[in-house]
């Protein structure tokens, strides 16, 4: 199971990279596990740097497991490619911005914690948060990348 995982997260990541490059990106993925992004990007003709979180599903469900750590990921160049593999021809794309990334997930475990369990307990906390975009709002965003 945790190889499937390690393995569905670097297929995310080449995908991101080869879709970057191909959009006008210089891309670098770390040799080495970096705490807070996945993969630097460098822009062509700009020289815009962006500093990418990539997150893998192979389910149908748009949903994609954060931790709590990713409330305090964010800033003007640091981004969310979601990515979804479930049986398509070709991925799906979802690019966010890590201050939305950040709030949703901040707020939506809030309301969580604050909603009883089936069994009319509480919620125990925990570091587990969940994005999702069911509603491909930021389906194959790729302008926001390149915009100021």
């Amino acid at each position: 199971m945790a190889n499937d995982l390690i393995s569905t997260g670097n297929c995310g990541e080449y995908f991101v990279a080869a879709e970057l490059e191909r959009r006008g990106f210089t891309v670098a993925l770390p040799m080495s596990n970096v705490k807070d992004f996945d993969i630097l990007a460098i822009h062509r003709v700009t020289h815009k740097q962006l500093a990418i979180q990539v997150k893998t599903t192979h389910h149908s469900k748009k949903q994609w497991v954060l931790s709590a750590k990713n409330e305090n990921l964010f800033g003007d160049d640091i981004f969310y490619i979601f990515v979804t593999l479930c049986g398509l021809e070709t991925p799906q794309y979802h690019i966010v911005p890590s201050k939305f990334v950040a709030e949703t997930i901040t707020s939506e475990h809030r309301k969580w914690l604050n909603t009883p369990a089936k069994n009319g307990n509480a919620h125990k906390d925990n570091s587990i948060r969940k994005f999702d975009d069911s509603n491909n709002v930021y389906l194959n965003n790729w302008d926001i990348l390149s915009s100021d």
